[in-house]
Protein backbone atom coordinates (compact mmCIF):
# COMPACT_ATOMS: atom_id res chain seq x y z
CA UNK A 1 0.00 0.00 0.00
CA UNK A 2 1.48 3.52 -0.63
CA UNK A 3 2.10 6.16 1.85
CA UNK A 4 -1.03 8.24 2.23
CA UNK A 5 -0.90 11.87 1.16
CA UNK A 6 -0.05 14.48 3.99
CA UNK A 7 -2.58 15.18 6.29
CA UNK A 8 -2.42 18.10 9.56
CA UNK A 9 -1.80 16.24 12.53
CA UNK A 10 -4.43 15.39 15.13
CA UNK A 11 -2.60 13.43 17.98
CA UNK A 12 -0.70 15.13 21.03
CA UNK A 13 2.92 16.26 21.10
CA UNK A 14 4.77 16.41 24.24
CA UNK A 15 8.59 17.61 24.88
CA UNK A 16 10.41 16.48 27.55
CA UNK A 17 8.59 13.44 29.12
CA UNK A 18 10.16 11.43 31.71
CA UNK A 19 9.01 7.84 30.65
CA UNK A 20 9.22 6.86 34.26
CA UNK A 21 5.35 7.56 33.95
CA UNK A 22 5.07 5.23 31.28
CA UNK A 23 7.45 2.00 32.06
CA UNK A 24 5.61 -0.52 34.67
CA UNK A 25 9.01 -0.29 36.57
CA UNK A 26 8.37 3.01 37.28
CA UNK A 27 11.91 3.69 36.34
CA UNK A 28 13.71 5.51 33.11
CA UNK A 29 14.64 9.43 32.17
CA UNK A 30 13.59 11.79 29.64
CA UNK A 31 12.05 11.34 26.64
CA UNK A 32 13.42 14.07 23.85
CA UNK A 33 9.40 13.73 22.50
CA UNK A 34 6.51 12.02 22.85
CA UNK A 35 3.74 11.37 20.70
CA UNK A 36 0.16 10.04 21.50
CA UNK A 37 -1.57 9.55 17.79
CA UNK A 38 -4.80 9.92 17.58
CA UNK A 39 -5.59 6.92 15.44
CA UNK A 40 -3.90 4.89 12.53
CA UNK A 41 -3.90 7.12 10.08
CA UNK A 42 -2.82 10.49 11.93
CA UNK A 43 0.34 7.78 13.00
CA UNK A 44 0.90 7.27 9.81
CA UNK A 45 0.76 11.32 8.59
CA UNK A 46 3.20 12.14 11.73
CA UNK A 47 5.85 9.05 10.51
CA UNK A 48 5.57 10.80 7.21
CA UNK A 49 6.96 13.80 9.04
CA UNK A 50 9.37 12.94 10.84
CA UNK A 51 12.81 13.35 9.96
CA UNK A 52 14.64 10.29 8.31
CA UNK A 53 17.08 9.81 10.94
CA UNK A 54 15.31 10.66 14.19
CA UNK A 55 15.36 7.56 16.84
CA UNK A 56 12.00 6.07 17.19
CA UNK A 57 11.15 4.51 20.47
CA UNK A 58 7.42 2.39 20.19
CA UNK A 59 6.04 1.85 23.47
CA UNK A 60 2.90 -0.02 25.03
CA UNK A 61 2.33 -0.81 28.42
CA UNK A 62 6.05 0.17 29.18
CA UNK A 63 6.47 -3.71 30.30
CA UNK A 64 9.50 -5.71 29.13
CA UNK A 65 11.51 -2.58 28.53
CA UNK A 66 13.99 -0.71 30.73
CA UNK A 67 14.40 2.97 29.86
CA UNK A 68 18.10 4.11 31.06
CA UNK A 69 18.44 6.43 33.40
CA UNK A 70 19.86 8.86 30.81
CA UNK A 71 16.77 8.59 28.68
CA UNK A 72 15.81 8.15 25.06
CA UNK A 73 17.35 11.69 22.58
CA UNK A 74 14.81 10.67 20.21
CA UNK A 75 10.97 10.61 19.66
CA UNK A 76 9.11 7.98 21.72
CA UNK A 77 5.32 7.00 20.10
CA UNK A 78 2.38 5.41 22.32
CA UNK A 79 0.27 3.07 21.14
CA UNK A 80 -1.35 2.38 24.53
CA UNK A 81 -5.03 4.53 24.58
CA UNK A 82 -4.28 5.57 20.75
CA UNK A 83 -4.17 2.33 18.75
CA UNK A 84 -7.36 0.57 20.52
CA UNK A 85 -9.52 -0.47 17.44
CA UNK A 86 -10.65 -4.17 18.18
CA UNK A 87 -13.59 -6.09 16.51
CA UNK A 88 -14.79 -9.22 15.44
CA UNK A 89 -14.26 -9.72 11.61
CA UNK A 90 -16.82 -10.92 9.25
CA UNK A 91 -14.19 -13.78 8.16
CA UNK A 92 -14.23 -15.05 12.06
CA UNK A 93 -10.39 -13.25 12.61
CA UNK A 94 -10.36 -11.16 15.53
CA UNK A 95 -8.98 -7.63 14.59
CA UNK A 96 -6.47 -5.71 17.15
CA UNK A 97 -4.50 -2.45 16.75
CA UNK A 98 -1.02 -2.59 18.15
CA UNK A 99 -2.25 -0.56 21.33
CA UNK A 100 -5.08 -2.51 22.37
CA UNK A 101 -3.85 -4.70 25.71
CA UNK A 102 -3.28 -8.27 25.66
CA UNK A 103 -5.71 -8.83 28.78
CA UNK A 104 -8.12 -6.86 27.09
CA UNK A 105 -8.30 -9.15 23.33
CA UNK A 106 -8.44 -12.33 25.58
CA UNK A 107 -11.41 -10.68 27.60
CA UNK A 108 -13.28 -9.32 24.47
CA UNK A 109 -12.26 -12.70 22.25
CA UNK A 110 -14.17 -14.56 25.31
CA UNK A 111 -17.48 -13.02 25.98
CA UNK A 112 -17.53 -12.98 21.54
CA UNK A 113 -17.96 -16.76 22.40
CA UNK A 114 -14.33 -17.19 20.57
CA UNK A 115 -11.89 -19.55 22.03
CA UNK A 116 -7.48 -19.89 21.58
CA UNK A 117 -6.09 -17.11 23.44
CA UNK A 118 -7.12 -17.29 26.58
CA UNK A 119 -3.02 -16.94 27.36
CA UNK A 120 -3.45 -13.65 26.25
CA UNK A 121 -4.77 -12.92 29.68
CA UNK A 122 -1.80 -13.63 31.23
CA UNK A 123 0.02 -10.83 29.41
CA UNK A 124 1.04 -7.28 31.22
CA UNK A 125 1.67 -5.81 27.80
CA UNK A 126 0.22 -4.92 24.52
CA UNK A 127 -0.91 -6.55 21.02
CA UNK A 128 1.90 -4.65 19.43
CA UNK A 129 4.60 -5.47 21.90
CA UNK A 130 3.62 -9.18 21.94
CA UNK A 131 4.01 -9.64 17.96
CA UNK A 132 7.36 -7.89 18.39
CA UNK A 133 8.85 -10.73 20.96
CA UNK A 134 6.30 -13.29 20.30
CA UNK A 135 5.06 -13.13 24.07
CA UNK A 136 3.77 -16.12 25.81
CA UNK A 137 1.83 -17.62 29.08
CA UNK A 138 0.54 -20.22 30.10
CA UNK A 139 1.88 -22.40 27.40
CA UNK A 140 0.46 -20.11 24.42
CA UNK A 141 2.34 -17.93 22.04
CA UNK A 142 0.96 -14.94 20.25
CA UNK A 143 1.97 -16.21 16.90
CA UNK A 144 0.37 -19.42 17.29
CA UNK A 145 -2.93 -17.53 16.70
CA UNK A 146 -1.99 -14.85 13.84
CA UNK A 147 -3.28 -15.14 10.28
CA UNK A 148 -1.68 -11.46 9.19
CA UNK A 149 -0.10 -8.62 10.79
CA UNK A 150 -0.13 -4.79 9.17
CA UNK A 151 3.22 -2.97 9.32
CA UNK A 152 3.84 0.45 8.69
CA UNK A 153 7.40 1.83 8.01
CA UNK A 154 8.76 5.28 8.97
CA UNK A 155 7.85 6.45 5.46
CA UNK A 156 4.07 6.15 6.65
CA UNK A 157 3.73 2.80 3.85
CA UNK A 158 1.79 0.29 5.03
CA UNK A 159 1.40 -3.63 4.31
CA UNK A 160 -0.09 -6.62 5.31
CA UNK A 161 2.57 -9.45 5.94
CA UNK A 162 2.10 -12.96 5.94
CA UNK A 163 3.34 -15.09 9.10
CA UNK A 164 5.26 -16.98 6.74
CA UNK A 165 7.48 -13.55 6.22
CA UNK A 166 8.78 -13.48 9.57
CA UNK A 167 11.20 -16.44 11.72
CA UNK A 168 9.09 -16.63 14.91
CA UNK A 169 10.61 -18.75 17.59
CA UNK A 170 10.60 -18.51 21.43
CA UNK A 171 10.63 -14.94 22.51
CA UNK A 172 11.75 -13.94 19.03
CA UNK A 173 10.32 -12.48 15.59
CA UNK A 174 12.84 -11.35 12.78
CA UNK A 175 11.89 -10.26 9.58
CA UNK A 176 10.50 -6.98 7.83
CA UNK A 177 13.20 -4.93 9.13
CA UNK A 178 12.54 -1.50 9.33
CA UNK A 179 8.58 -1.90 10.01
CA UNK A 180 6.39 -1.94 13.12
CA UNK A 181 3.46 -3.63 14.26
CA UNK A 182 0.41 -1.77 13.44
CA UNK A 183 -2.12 -4.31 13.80
CA UNK A 184 -2.86 -8.52 13.06
CA UNK A 185 -6.18 -10.46 12.80
CA UNK A 186 -5.95 -13.16 14.87
CA UNK A 187 -7.42 -17.02 14.63
CA UNK A 188 -9.66 -17.85 16.89
CA UNK A 189 -12.46 -20.75 17.20
CA UNK A 190 -16.05 -21.07 18.75
CA UNK A 191 -16.57 -22.06 21.99
CA UNK A 192 -18.69 -21.51 25.08
CA UNK A 193 -18.25 -17.95 26.66
CA UNK A 194 -18.78 -19.40 30.11
CA UNK A 195 -15.94 -21.78 29.53
CA UNK A 196 -13.89 -19.20 27.73
CA UNK A 197 -14.07 -16.61 30.96
CA UNK A 198 -13.50 -19.04 33.33
CA UNK A 199 -10.26 -20.25 31.73
CA UNK A 200 -9.54 -16.77 31.71
CA UNK A 201 -10.01 -16.48 35.92
CA UNK A 202 -8.09 -19.50 36.50
CA UNK A 203 -5.12 -18.63 34.71
CA UNK A 204 -5.14 -15.07 36.23
CA UNK A 205 -5.68 -16.94 39.36
CA UNK A 206 -2.54 -19.00 38.48
CA UNK A 207 -0.54 -16.09 38.10
CA UNK A 208 -1.49 -14.16 40.63
CA UNK A 209 -0.20 -17.01 43.05
CA UNK A 210 2.96 -17.57 41.18
CA UNK A 211 3.93 -13.98 40.43
CA UNK A 212 4.62 -10.72 42.46
CA UNK A 213 1.32 -8.96 40.79
CA UNK A 214 1.16 -5.48 41.53
CA UNK A 215 4.72 -4.53 42.43
CA UNK A 216 6.72 -2.39 39.70
CA UNK A 217 8.29 -4.93 37.51
CA UNK A 218 8.95 -5.75 33.56
CA UNK A 219 7.61 -9.04 34.18
CA UNK A 220 9.66 -11.94 33.53
CA UNK A 221 13.47 -10.74 33.31
CA UNK A 222 15.51 -13.75 31.37
CA UNK A 223 14.31 -16.20 28.88
CA UNK A 224 14.31 -20.02 29.71
CA UNK A 225 17.10 -22.00 28.40
CA UNK A 226 16.05 -24.88 26.31
CA UNK A 227 14.75 -27.55 28.95
CA UNK A 228 15.07 -25.47 31.78
CA UNK A 229 13.52 -22.56 33.38
CA UNK A 230 15.19 -19.17 34.31
CA UNK A 231 13.47 -18.99 37.98
CA UNK A 232 14.71 -22.19 39.08
CA UNK A 233 18.50 -21.42 37.92
CA UNK A 234 18.26 -17.75 39.88
CA UNK A 235 16.92 -19.93 42.91
CA UNK A 236 19.30 -22.31 42.82
CA UNK A 237 22.23 -19.83 42.40
CA UNK A 238 20.69 -18.24 46.24
CA UNK A 239 19.50 -14.95 44.46
CA UNK A 240 16.18 -14.49 45.28
CA UNK A 241 16.18 -11.54 47.59
CA UNK A 242 19.16 -10.04 46.19
CA UNK A 243 19.13 -6.54 46.33
CA UNK A 244 21.26 -2.94 44.46
CA UNK A 245 20.19 0.14 45.22
CA UNK A 246 16.14 -0.25 45.47
CA UNK A 247 15.80 -3.02 42.73
CA UNK A 248 15.14 -6.60 44.38
CA UNK A 249 15.03 -9.95 43.23
CA UNK A 250 11.59 -10.91 43.90
CA UNK A 251 10.79 -13.51 46.77
CA UNK A 252 8.12 -15.02 45.00
CA UNK A 253 9.33 -15.41 41.88
CA UNK A 254 13.24 -15.28 41.02
CA UNK A 255 12.78 -14.36 37.61
CA UNK A 256 11.26 -11.09 38.58
CA UNK A 257 13.33 -8.04 39.58
CA UNK A 258 11.02 -5.40 41.36
CA UNK A 259 11.25 -1.84 42.22
CA UNK A 260 11.05 -1.39 45.68
CA UNK A 261 10.03 2.07 45.78
CA UNK A 262 13.57 3.93 45.30
CA UNK A 263 15.26 1.98 41.90
CA UNK A 264 17.11 3.42 39.66
CA UNK A 265 17.05 2.19 36.11
CA UNK A 266 20.80 1.38 37.11
CA UNK A 267 20.13 -0.19 40.33
CA UNK A 268 18.17 -2.45 37.86
CA UNK A 269 20.49 -3.03 34.90
CA UNK A 270 23.06 -3.91 37.74
CA UNK A 271 21.15 -6.47 39.41
CA UNK A 272 20.19 -7.92 36.04
CA UNK A 273 24.13 -8.32 35.16
CA UNK A 274 24.47 -9.63 38.74
CA UNK A 275 22.09 -12.03 38.01
CA UNK A 276 23.57 -13.23 35.04
CA UNK A 277 27.14 -13.69 35.86
CA UNK A 278 26.32 -15.53 39.31
CA UNK A 279 23.54 -17.90 37.56
CA UNK A 280 26.74 -18.77 35.29
CA UNK A 281 29.52 -19.07 37.70
CA UNK A 282 26.73 -21.42 39.65
CA UNK A 283 25.51 -23.68 36.49
CA UNK A 284 27.86 -22.41 33.68
CA UNK A 285 24.18 -21.27 32.14
CA UNK A 286 24.76 -17.64 30.49
CA UNK A 287 20.80 -16.44 30.46
CA UNK A 288 19.79 -13.94 27.64
CA UNK A 289 17.92 -11.51 28.29
CA UNK A 290 14.25 -11.00 27.59
CA UNK A 291 13.44 -7.28 28.97
CA UNK A 292 14.48 -5.04 26.24
CA UNK A 293 17.36 -2.13 26.61
CA UNK A 294 16.86 1.34 25.52
CA UNK A 295 18.22 4.90 26.45
CA UNK A 296 21.30 6.48 27.12
CA UNK A 297 23.24 6.02 30.73
CA UNK A 298 22.94 8.80 32.97
CA UNK A 299 26.65 10.55 33.00
CA UNK A 300 28.14 10.91 36.57
CA UNK A 301 30.85 12.92 37.54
Amino acid sequence: MAAMKHQPLRGELSHGVPLSDYTSWRVGGVAKQLYRPADSRDLIGFLQQLDAAEPLLWLGLGSNLLVRDGGFNGTVIATQGCLERLELQPDGLLYSEAGVSCAKVARFAARQGRVGIEFLAGIPGTMGGALAMNAGAFGGETWDAVAWVETVDRQGCVRRRDPSQFEVGYRSVKGAAGEWFLSTGLQIRPGDVAAGQQKIKQLLARRAETQPIGLPSCGSVFRNPVGDHAARLIEAAGLKGERIGGAVVSEKHANFIINSGAATANDIESLICLVRDRVEAASGVRLQTEVHMVGERRQTR
